[in-house]
């Protein structure tokens, strides 16, 4: 099966990465700490996390350290209108999670769960409403430049989504990819991130297809620990007939300490088929 085969492509990849990337642990002084030798509090460097916006992070948790990050809220509609159709759709998650853990001084392993979806479309006088578990996902960031200091920081993180939904709120299969971050230190104290994608996925006739997905957020200290950013997201795949999906988001974020954030934003449809509007609250805490 393909999907496999890039599985096992990716896995082969990361560890040629992971041993390539060693040699640079030594340029930070940090190359001794690993999961069962944490970095001492005072060599951590600043909390970075994957969320609220979509651009994930190009830096990774230090080693031996942890780190939750969760939706509180998460709600997403969406009002498709079309001459053959008038379909509305009305989707919460409830504390859908990452867990990340240091292995290394550059490379953390993640483990994102989704514990409850509620699923409700209405369309052509029909109505229905789907609850349950949602898929697992595994994910490994290894950076590869610029995570304890330097203009700008990169990183890989190839990830397997596991099948694990119930009634079904997903597909069956299981699929991967490859995230690329970048970030970017700007003049004026800005901050920015891109982010390149590829998800290899499977439709309902269980056809393999790709997903191409880019982003880019610019981010800064609005006031005290209050910040924010604003970010545009584009995902296409090459599957016949299939829509371009473009969203812009806004977000917030407030530090309440070094390691504990709280989050807050929307993301913003403005092509039709992307969703209308999600908002959100959140936080994240580093042990």
């Amino acid at each position: 099966r393909k999907t496999m085969s890039r599985v096992n492509t990716i896995s082969i990849g990361l560890l040629v990465v992971g041993v390539l990337t060693n040699i640079g642990y030594a340029e930070s002084g940090k190359d001794q700490f690993n999961l069962f030798n944490p970095t001492p509090r005072e060599m951590m460097r600043e909390m970075s996390t994957d969320r609220p916006d979509k651009t994930e992070s190009a830096y990774t948790v230090d080693a031996g350290h942890y780190q939750m990050e969760a939706s509180l809220v998460d709600y997403t509609y969406d009002h498709r209108q079309s001459i053959q159709s008038d379909e509305r759709s009305d989707n919460f998650s409830v504390a859908p999670i990452n867990l990340k853990v240091g292995l290394f001084n550059n490379m953390d392993l993640q483990l994102m769960i989704n514990p409850y979806l509620n699923e409700r479309s209405r369309g052509d006088g029909d109505s229905e409403r789907k609850t349950g578990f949602g898929d697992i996902q595994n994910r490994l960031k290894i950076n590869l430049w610029g995570n304890d200091g330097g203009q700008t920081a990169f990183a890989i993180m190839p990830f397997i989504k596991y099948p694990t939904n119930t009634h079904d709120l997903a597909n069956d299969a299981i699929e991967s990819g490859i995230i690329l971050p970048l970030a970017v230190a700007l003049p004026g104290d800005w901050k920015m991130g891109v982010m390149t994608e590829f998800d290899f996925n499977q439709n309902d006739q269980e056809n393999d297809y790709t997903e191409y997905i880019n982003s880019i957020t610019f981010g800064h200290q609005i006031v005290g620990d209050l910040g924010g950013y604003v970010e545009f997201f584009s995902s296409f795949n090459d599957e016949e007939d299939s829509d371009w999906v473009g969203t812009v988001d806004l977000g917030l974020t407030y530090g309440l300490s070094d390691d504990f954030q709280l989050d807050g934003g929307v993301n913003i449809g403005v092509t039709n088929s992307a969703d209308d509007f999600n908002p959100f609250l959140g936080c994240s805490i580093r042990y």
